[in-house]
């Protein structure tokens, strides 16, 4: 009986416990679902209607939601948890959410505040809340009193947020830090110095030492001037070029949102420190205009890959921040062209807030794109945009008429353009026919030892990431789009992520693949991007005969209207689907045992029932595939013509070659 009450009480407890540190505070009010510009400007910005004051407005209304928690000065930034995934998951880890939230509001609050000290918001000064908050910091009566770093710890989440400070303290110092008397300082000084000289992680992480070391060194402050160069330096050796920073180990928007951006505003503000390492950040920024642009669409649209998404138009920061270059060569119109649709891709999409705050997830929350290192605070990474608001009214940034730059002049339909990027092997195609852009990259990373599963997963194991088509996670009955699966030994369907990058030569891009269970299962991939699709010529080897698949993009319902499937009567082995925005063809070039459309649902970031082509072929000891993959805009079906852009194809009788003949007549020749 004893032993059973003990139990009851710890039950109670912990439920207790657990209940406690998840509980905030509710909205006050809630805000419009989605941002309706006030004042749009057609003339200078023909495409979004956004300026310098619309970039202003949008900042304000998302910090607007994050204040409808704030009730008064002593209110952190604290905000419901979403997914069991993410943190806090203990009471201990509390304080460190607060401070993400307090620090990643600041991207959006120090550009309003360097333009309005007096900006107030839900009936509260914004430059006395972020000032007391701050000085929650140093206070240990406060919950949200930060430790500065024992003599002996390591890195951890508080030298992030404390960097993200540093950056909005030298952003609106007149605001945040002039007010503070020198005893403020001095504690505020030796927290984050404990942090900023202390340990890091050679990724770019080294930033936030750097800003943390910068700032307090501007201000007068002993710092580890050791600690700073040698982080500068280690975050210059990270450079691959064509404006591609490598993150330990891959390639993915870190190179923007953070490389792209804290490199050129350390130059900028702190680079006298050191003018030759500032100089290579602002040529490392330069190299970027001829390759980055090209990832967004069309209509400036930007594309789902890689880790951290929930921090969305954040990736749009160091198109902005080319301002810096006043280089009357570059496209400042297309710029921001980009940068401010990117912005309306989400602030106008209907699933960007919920309870006021924008849910980790891509348009609305989607936890297969969420990390385990991510609280409900992180997603105001996204408000790093705004710091393109450091650039005065008379930049051209802000000053050139929008415009679509190779989409409307040298873009031509009918054609497809593909940017290789020799330094990182990634590859931008652009599709003028459906005006949409696609990213090919490569990951090397294995589920068991990715500890935080992020770069094993699907933000990085896809063969190609689309602007036009958000991916679908893998499903648990072995659904997979835009990835091949196999049938392991465990009767499990798993995906590939080990890809080796071979080459990119004729227009054909390149990579090797082998299962993580059995790596004598391997797979030779070779896309070759087509004007509607791509043409994918593969290779499987397996020591033992089994089933493999292989999935198209998806496609969301939109309107709760089911994707409609059907085949060409003109065009045998082509399955096609259509949810009336766009369709896919699946044209199986060469046999595969079945091809299936299926509507998976609960996986797809856009809808909760989605439509999905998948092929699936039992191999006996190796197989070539040779598949059309197509996509199609608007709501007329594919042509004979369109799904018929191969002649024909012969495949040798050892299998070591591929020979295409294209409608066009030209010639396509793959080698195993």
């Amino acid at each position: 009986m004893k032993n059973s009450l003990k139990g009851l009480l710890f039950a109670f407890f912990t439920i207790t416990s657990i209940a406690s540190y998840a509980q905030v505070a509710t909205p006050t009010r809630q805000i419009d679902q989605t941002f309706a510009i006030p004042t749009p400007d057609y003339k200078l910005s023909p495409y979004t209607g956004m300026t310098r004051q619309g970039w202003i407005d949008a900042a304000t209304y998302l910090l607007d939601g994050a204040f409808t928690y704030i009730r008064n000065i002593d209110d952190p930034m604290y905000f419901p948890k979403q997914f069991d995934k993410t943190y806090p998951n203990n009471p201990g880890q509390i304080p460190t959410a607060k401070l993400e939230g307090f620090c990643r509001t600041l991207f959006l609050a120090a550009p309003l505040l360097k333009e309005n000290p007096e900006l107030t918001l839900n009936g509260i000064k914004v430059a006395d809340y972020y000032r007391h908050q701050l000085l929650n910091l140093i206070n240990p009566e406060s919950p949200s009193y930060i430790r500065p770093l024992a003599k002996n710890g390591g890195p951890g989440q508080n030298l992030v947020e404390f960097g993200a400070l540093a950056i909005s303290l030298t952003t609106a110092k007149n605001v945040l830090w002039d007010p503070l008397t020198q005893q403020q300082k001095d504690q505020l000084a030796a927290t984050m110095l404990s942090y900023g000289n202390g340990p890091t992680i050679n990724s770019n992480w080294m930033f936030f030492n750097v800003f943390v070391i910068s700032f307090f060194k501007e201000q007068g402050y002993e710092v580890n001037d050791w600690r700073m160069e040698d982080c500068l330096k280690k975050l210059l050796s990270l450079y691959r070029g064509e404006g591609w920073y490598n993150d330990s180990p891959a390639y993915d928007y870190y190179s923007m949102w953070a490389f792209q951006m804290y490199g050129p505003i350390w130059a900028q503000t702190y680079g006298h420190f050191y003018p030759e390492y500032a100089a290579q950040f602002m040529q490392n920024q330069a190299d970027l205009i001829d390759n980055y642009p090209y990832m967004f669409n069309a209509e400036g649209k930007m594309n789902m890959w890689g880790r951290s998404i929930p921090y969305r138009f954040g990736a749009v920061v160091p198109l902005a921040l080319l301002g810096y270059q006043t280089d009357k060569d570059i496209n400042y119109g297309w710029m921001r062209r980009i940068a401010s649709s990117t912005l309306l891709q989400f602030l106008q999409h209907p699933g960007l807030l919920e309870d006021n705050v924008p849910p980790l997830g891509f348009y609305g929350p989607f936890e297969p794109a969420v990390q385990i290192y991510s609280c409900r605070g992180s997603v105001y990474w996204c408000g790093k945009a705004f710091l393109a608001l450091l650039l005065p009214e008379d930049n051209p940034f802000w000053t050139a008429k929008e415009n679509n730059g190779p989409w409307d002049k040298d873009f031509k339909k009918g054609n497809v353009y593909n940017k290789f990027q020799p330094a990182t092997n990634l590859l931008i195609a652009d599709y003028p026919n459906v005006g949409g852009s696609e990213m090919r990259s490569w990951c090397h990373e294995t589920v068991a030892a990715d500890w935080q599963k992020f770069r094993s997963s699907e933000n990085y194991n896809k063969l190609a990431y689309h602007t036009e088509f958000p991916w679908m996670a893998d499903g648990p009955n072995g659904e997979v789009s835009m990835n091949y699966a196999t049938l392991n030994s465990k009767g499990n369907w798993e995906v590939l992520r080990l890809y080796t990058f071979k080459s990119f030569e004729d227009g054909i891009y390149r990579r090797d693949a082998e299962l993580e269970t059995n790596r004598d299962i391997k797979y030779s991939l070779a896309d070759i991007p087509l004007p509607n699709g791509v043409l994918r010529v593969d290779k499987v080897s397996v020591p033992n005969p089994t089933s493999i698949r292989l999935g198209h993009y998806t496609l969301p319902e939109n309107d709760g209207t089911p994707v409609k499937e059907s085949t060409s009567a003109k065009v045998p082995g082509a399955t096609i689907i259509s949810n009336g925005e766009y369709s896919l063809a699946m044209v199986n070039l060469t046999d595969w045992n079945k091809t299936s459309v299926l509507h998976p649902e609960g996986i797809h970031p856009v809808s909760s029932t989605c439509g999905l082509i998948m092929n699936e072929k039992q191999v006996q000891k190796e197989e070539v595939m040779v598949t059309l993959m197509l996509w199609k805009k608007g709501k007329k079906s594919f042509s004979k013509k369109e799904l018929t852009p191969v002649k024909s194809i012969k495949v040798s009788d050892d299998k070591k070659s591929v020979e295409i003949v294209m409608a066009d007549k030209t010639v396509k020749k793959v080698t195993f």
